[in-house]
């Protein structure tokens, strides 16, 4: 991160927003298009979630204690790897199709490389409508209680929106995932959500590489039958897994 970058994060985590208009006053030895780099610079690495004249804080909002990590420490994390991930899932979004997107960040990676246009995108996730925002595509926000860990929306108001909504494809996220315990979550309302996606959806494909396996969260919203596909990494934690479940796991 270079000094800029360094200075135009102390603004964010000072004022929660920044504006582009603003910076090319404060940086005015440097053009816009730069100015736009270091914005998503500091998206990518978890610091700021862009918007249509700026940027907004990933810390806008407190977070409060007991949930997962920071999304920023979060997001900073295997990023590699999540967007390997990610390029492998962007082949199964198809043109004129409804595809819900969930909060996570190895999601978030998948928003920041969809292309082309003409699919309806819902989502619970603050940061990803707003990435989506930016594209030709159709973007539905879910409403609901936020959690200021994960930006996402979930709740009895994000379920009964779902209830009018049709779903040919669900990409998941999860924090956890065993054999006996299946993928899991820390946070009630959003598995309560993601069981209601999953069956809502024709497929579902779970996003998540391999550190997760083996660590078990409060709350269980699908076991490994329930999905269709999962995109993870090699690794020596697939082996029992990879016996039963070969047809569902992809590996990058």
């Amino acid at each position: 991160m270079n000094d800029r970058q360094l200075k135009i994060k102390k603004m964010l985590e000072t004022t929660k927003e920044v504006h582009l208009q603003h910076l090319r006053q404060v940086f005015s030895d440097v053009s816009e298009m730069t100015l736009r780099r270091d914005l998503s610079y500091l998206e990518n690495n978890g610091y700021a979630i862009r918007t249509h004249g700026g940027a907004i804080s990933t810390n806008k909002v407190n977070i409060p204690d007991g949930e997962e990590n920071e999304y920023s420490k979060r997001a900073n994390e295997n990023l590699l790897l999540k967007t390997a991930i990610a390029t492998k899932a962007v082949s199964y979004i198809e043109k004129g199709r409804s595809i819900y997107l969930d909060a996570g960040s190895s999601v978030m990676c998948l928003a920041r490389i969809i292309e082309g246009e003409g699919c309806t995108f819902i989502t619970s996730a603050v940061n990803t409508a707003l990435k989506l925002s930016n594209t030709t595509h159709s973007v539905m926000q879910l409403g609901g209680q936020v959690n200021k860990n994960t930006l996402s929306c979930s709740g009895p108001d994000a379920i009964e929106m779902l209830k009018h909504i049709n779903i040919d494809l669900a990409i998941m996220s999860a924090s956890g995932f065993s054999i006996d315990r299946g993928f899991t979550i820390s946070n009630r309302y959003e598995s309560q959500l993601k069981q209601a996606i999953i069956e809502k959806a024709k497929k579902v494909i779970v996003l998540m590489d391999c550190s997760k396996i083996d660590k078990d969260l409060t709350f269980t919203f699908a076991m490994i039958d329930d999905v269709d596909i999962w995109i993870t990494n090699k690794s020596d934690k697939l082996s029992t897994i990879i016996e039963k479940y070969s047809e569902k796991i992809e590996i990058v």
